[in-house]
């Protein structure tokens, strides 16, 4: 069973978007095609290596926050510094 853990950020999608949330704020990105993700591989600092499925099983994908959140106006180290895990988490 997982629970809700301080250090823990949460990935997820629905339609064409991608959700990353920690700590109550919740980063949103366009990710066309995308069924959904299946699990998180790597984090490390801002970098993920996760499995996504795009309806033809999974496929090794990567994701790089740093720029997304500097786009964002939002300063990555600030925001990612707490984490220390990603869980894949639909409701």
């Amino acid at each position: 069973m997982k629970t809700n853990v301080p250090d823990t950020a949460i990935l997820s999608s629905k339609g064409k978007f991608t959700t990353f949330s920690f700590a109550g704020n919740t980063v949103k990105f366009l990710t066309p095609k995308l069924v959904r993700y299946t699990r998180v591989m790597k984090w490390d600092d801002g970098y993920l290596e996760v499995g996504a499925d795009y309806g033809k099983g999974e496929v090794e994908e990567y994701i790089d926050l740093d720029p997304i959140l500097e786009d964002l106006y939002l300063n990555p180290r600030e925001f990612l510094s707490a984490i220390s895990n990603v869980e894949v988490r639909y409701v």
